[in-house]
């Protein structure tokens, strides 16, 4: 009995584990696009965005709304694609942060006392998704993989047109 109820929890944890990649390729798709409509839109109104950064106390709110909306908008399209995911995870982590920090602050400072406020702030969300591919990577459906797996000499053959 014992033997058995230890196979199936192996076959369970394997079935599980065969989701991880879908589940980060959904992660990355879906924050990458919110990320990059954020910075895209920014980008489009950067007038009203550098009131708001300046508003925010920012310094250089100009040049800062244009670095951020920037590196939103490039690193959504780069979690998308699974280009150096882990590094423009940690870009967009710290930018989630500092949203907090600046836009948020009494939100971040409840994360213990109110956890309910810090989780139902705007960055947190995005910070979220941003620590998983940090952590976990970008799974095996992304283009840090098949370079990795390229440069290992590794790769499965890439089907070519003709």
């Amino acid at each position: 009995m014992r033997e058995r109820l230890l196979g199936a929890y192996a076959q369970f944890r394997r079935a599980a584990s065969s989701l991880q990649s879908p589940f980060l390729l959904l992660v990355r798709l879906y924050w990458g696009w919110q990320f990059a409509q954020s910075g895209w839109g920014r980008l489009h109104h950067l007038p009203q965005a550098t009131q708001f950064f300046a508003s925010l106390h920012i310094p250089f709110p100009g040049a800062n709304v244009v670095f951020i909306s920037s590196l939103e908008f490039v690193g959504g399209i780069l979690l998308i694609l699974g280009l150096g995911s882990r590094l423009i995870s940690l870009l967009l982590a710290c930018d989630m942060i500092v949203a907090y920090l600046t836009a948020d602050p009494e939100a971040l400072h409840s994360i213990f006392s109110d956890p309910g406020k810090f989780y139902n702030a705007d960055p947190y969300t995005f910070l979220f998704a941003s620590l998983l591919i940090l952590i976990f990577g970008p799974g095996r459906f992304a283009l840090d993989w098949l370079l990795r797996r390229k440069q290992e000499g590794t790769a499965p053959a890439l089907p070519v047109a003709v």
